[in-house]
């Protein structure tokens, strides 16, 4: 069952005092299982490439500037999602996760719309993000919400869909 009332949607910092080792834990999640989707898994936390490793141990610092949303189901964190700060009426979507045991139950797309309507409030004028293009399913979802695929990627790297959403 979808029951989306046992799920809150906090921003940190600002509506949480603390949440550095959950969001920790989501952060390592989300990379390590990057990583493996890339054919260039790792044993743990310690192998990951170190702008990762950085973001993991010290999320307080690394996302100062950003907004940073959890997503709790009860007292467990259950998803995450960094929106950049803005530069010139734009803001990007990174480091989307749902803990897998709590998928199904709308969290990513409430992390997302609770995003875009930081955004719109912030006077950004458009919400961009990347994604790997395997993950089909996320790609479904930013399509849904609105999101449409840009023929000028802003990031250069392999296999990354860019995609853009005009508020």
């Amino acid at each position: 069952m979808n029951d989306q009332r046992e799920i809150a949607i906090v921003r940190w910092p600002g509506q949480l005092a603390s949440a550095p080792d959950e969001l920790a834990e989501l952060l390592a999640a989300y990379h390590l299982q990057t990583q493996a989707e890339k054919g260039e898994a790792v044993a743990g936390v310690e192998e990951l490439p170190p702008r990762y490793r950085v973001e993991i141990a010290d999320p307080r610092a690394v996302f100062a500037d950003h907004v940073v949303l959890l997503a709790f189901s009860r007292d467990t964190a259950a998803g995450c999602l960094v929106l950049t700060a803005p530069v010139d009426g734009r803001s990007e979507v990174k480091r989307l996760w749902t803990d897998p045991g709590f998928r199904g139950r709308g969290i990513a797309s409430r992390l997302i719309s609770t995003a875009l309507v930081h955004a719109a409030e912030s006077g950004v004028s458009t919400v961009q993000l990347s994604v790997w293009k395997w993950r089909t399913g996320a790609i479904a979802l930013y399509k849904r919400l609105g999101f449409t695929v840009v023929t000028e990627s802003w990031d250069e790297r392999d296999q990354l869909v860019c995609m853009e959403r005009s508020l």
